[in-house]
C-alpha cells in the first residue's frame, strides 16, 4: 500500500495537473506511472513542489486520446503498484448518454429559451 496521496489541481489546455503528497522527505522523486488503456503514457512531468514531501504532476493528454469514447487515465505509485487516482475524458457518441452531457444540453437550451423570451418581451412592449 502506498503512502503517497494525489490531489487534483486543474485540467485545462489539455494538461491534467495534480499534487503528490506524503512523499518521503529524502529528495528522491517518487516513481509515478500514468497509464491509458493499460499502456504507459509518456511526456508527463513530476517536479518538486512547495515542500519536501510534495511534488507537482503534469500529464499532457496525448492527441490519440482525444477521440470518441471514454478514455481513463490511471495514475500509479510505481514503487508499490498502487493506484493513486485517475481522470477520464468522454467524447463523441459515448458522451450523448452521459448525464453530465444531458445537463449541459439542457442548460444550453434554457439559455436559448431565455434569450428568445427576453427578445419577445422587448418586441411586444
Amino acid at each position: 500500500m502506498s503512502e503517497l496521496t494525489l490531489s487534483k489541481i486543474r485540467f485545462r489546455n489539455g494538461i491534467w495537473e495534480g499534487t503528490i503528497g506524503n512523499a518521503p522527505d529524502t529528495g528522491a522523486r517518487p516513481d509515478i506511472q500514468v497509464r491509458l488503456l493499460d499502456q504507459l503514457v509518456d511526456g508527463f512531468t513530476v517536479k518538486e513542489g512547495g515542500s519536501g514531501s510534495e511534488w507537482d504532476l503534469q500529464v499532457p493528454v496525448p492527441s490519440h486520446a482525444v477521440a470518441d469514447g471514454v478514455h481513463s487515465f490511471v495514475i500509479y505509485d510505481g514503487a508499490t503498484d498502487t493506484k493513486l487516482g485517475d481522470f477520464t475524458l468522454i467524447a463523441g457518441e459515448a458522451a450523448a448518454d452521459d448525464l453530465r452531457a444531458e445537463v449541459e444540453l439542457l442548460r444550453a437550451e434554457l439559455d436559448m429559451l431565455k434569450r428568445a423570451f427576453r427578445r419577445h418581451c422587448l418586441e411586444t412592449t
